[in-house]
């Protein structure tokens, strides 16, 4: 996957309006102009995918494997705490639900969000080093407040002290280093006054009859911002679709008129109501959306033919958190990545930066982890299909299509063969090569008897203590 744009492209970035330069009144009127516009609009229907249509949107997604989310907003400034006390309900990202904060009293954060640590570029690169291929930003979490500058709104980056778009220079350093730019965008918002779910804590507190046309009018506006201004976007992740006040037809909608900006977009399945909560697989193939989205766990089986994508947290928190001590380890997390790979889906992994734009010491600590194991074995994720093995009681196994048309089973080893004797089970053809990934000097010597069974005689020590990595080329 190379750079998007070349250093001397002239990039949809350089077109970018400074809002601030455009008087209140200037804003308001694009403002209502860009709702008025919307509200006219009826999606036209795209027109159906072939599958080797689909499959041309959907090859990059399948080949990365591993991406990084960023949950990054106003909420890292109480990170978990309000008024002295901690809130424990739900996560830090949720803390105006979860601790009810009027939106008069949260509306003031604001004022101190002024992220002047904030470096994209080690951001990207930290992510590439660890062997992920994308990045998901929250672009505006349920809070409502974009990380943009924004013409359908003033609760954006613009009325901060940093004032500086967050979104651009990460979008400059994903094409920089070869990195897709996705976006999360969260449907339920807690601050618009036409949100069609009322809370006496919610900024439609004092609205007696909340407008879900005019949102949906804002909620596209701003999309089209997203859609139009940083290039090319390879996936729209979109969250909050739960409440009552979002439809199933308002979902599709909003799937059509995303996929007429950039078609190419991938857009996960919580854009419409067909999502069986935190398990996140579609429940019929009647709502849009292009793949799964499981929340902090992982299928117990592979899913033939359904793509999908498990986002997890580091430490049981998806924003910033003061008191977020626990940390998985970096080998679990390891672990979940090659689990998920085997079975045919990704891991999102999550980092929530400090409200000053830093990514916690310990969450760098375990993408260093990640770029140790994955610099001898990113072939054994990166461009994998699914575990072909009836069992695989010692680890996991993911498969690659090599030259001459053999397969290569990459056998990730969790559990290193104390005699040395490693047996695998229903080898699907016959083994033509042995290697290792962590250490290309050994070749193990290997007898495959009639009943698909080959035994690998292995040295005594595992040459990787997370996982070490055997490969099986097979004439199938």
């Amino acid at each position: 996957m190379g750079c998007r744009h070349s250093a001397h492209t002239c990039s949809p970035l350089d077109k970018t309006p400074n809002f601030h330069s455009i008087p209140l009144i200037m804003k308001l009127l694009v403002r209502s102009l860009a709702a008025l516009s919307l509200l006219a609009f009826t999606t036209a229907p795209l027109s159906a995918e072939t599958p080797a249509e689909r499959d041309a949107r959907m090859k990059w997604f399948r080949e990365a494997r591993f991406g990084m989310f960023i949950h990054w907003g106003l909420y890292a400034i109480p990170a978990g705490e309000w008024n002295g006390k901690p809130v424990k309900k739900q996560g830090t990202e949720w803390i105006q639900s979860a601790a009810e904060i009027p939106v008069s009293e949260y509306t003031p954060l604001k004022d101190q969000f002024n992220p002047v640590k904030y470096d994209a570029d080690a951001w990207v690169r930290l992510a590439k080093d660890a062997g992920m291929k994308y990045i998901v930003l929250t672009t505006k979490h349920h809070d409502g407040f974009c990380l943009w500058e924004s013409a359908q709104t003033d609760w954006d980056i613009g009325s901060t002290p940093y004032k500086k778009d967050l979104i651009a220079p990460l979008a400059e350093a994903c094409r920089k280093h070869g990195i897709k730019l996705c976006f999360y965008y969260s449907i339920m918002d807690w601050h618009h006054p036409d949100y069609g779910t009322k809370e006496p804590w919610r900024g439609n507190a004092a609205n007696p009859k909340p407008d879900m046309d005019r949102y949906t009018a804002y909620m596209k506006a701003q999309l089209k911002e997203l859609l139009t201004n940083y290039g090319d976007i390879g996936i729209l992740w979109f969250d909050g679709e739960w409440e009552d006040a979002w439809t199933h037809e308002r979902g599709k909608d909003l799937y059509a008129y995303c996929r007429s900006l950039q078609p190419s977009v991938i857009i996960n399945n919580r854009v419409d109501k067909g999502r069986a909560g935190h398990a996140g697989m579609t429940t019929d193939t009647k709502y849009a959306g292009d793949y799964g989205t499981p929340e902090d766990q992982v299928p117990a089986q592979g899913l033939p033919g359904v793509d999908w994508e498990a986002c997890m947290t580091m430490n049981g928190t998806w924003g910033y958190s003061k008191r977020g001590d626990k940390w998985k380890s970096p080998e679990s997390l390891i672990h979940h990545l090659i689990d998920i790979a085997s079975k045919g889906g990704n891991l999102l992994l999550n980092v929530g930066p400090t409200a000053e734009g830093v990514i916690q010491e310990e969450a760098v600590e375990r993408l260093q982890q990640f770029a140790a194991w994955m610099k001898p074995h990113a072939e054994a994720i990166h461009g994998t299909t699914a575990n072909i093995l009836p069992e695989t009681p010692w680890g996991r196994c993911t498969v690659k299509k090599i030259a001459d048309g053999q397969t290569r089973l990459y056998l990730h080893i969790f559990d290193w063969p104390k005699d040395g004797k490693l047996t695998v089970k229903g080898v699907p053809g016959t083994v033509s090569a042995t290697g290792c990934l962590t250490d290309p000097s050994l070749k193990p010597v290997w007898a495959q008897g009639e009943t698909g069974i080959v035994t690998l005689t292995l040295p005594a020590q595992a040459p990787n203590q997370i996982a070490s990595v055997i490969t099986l080329d097979v004439k199938m």
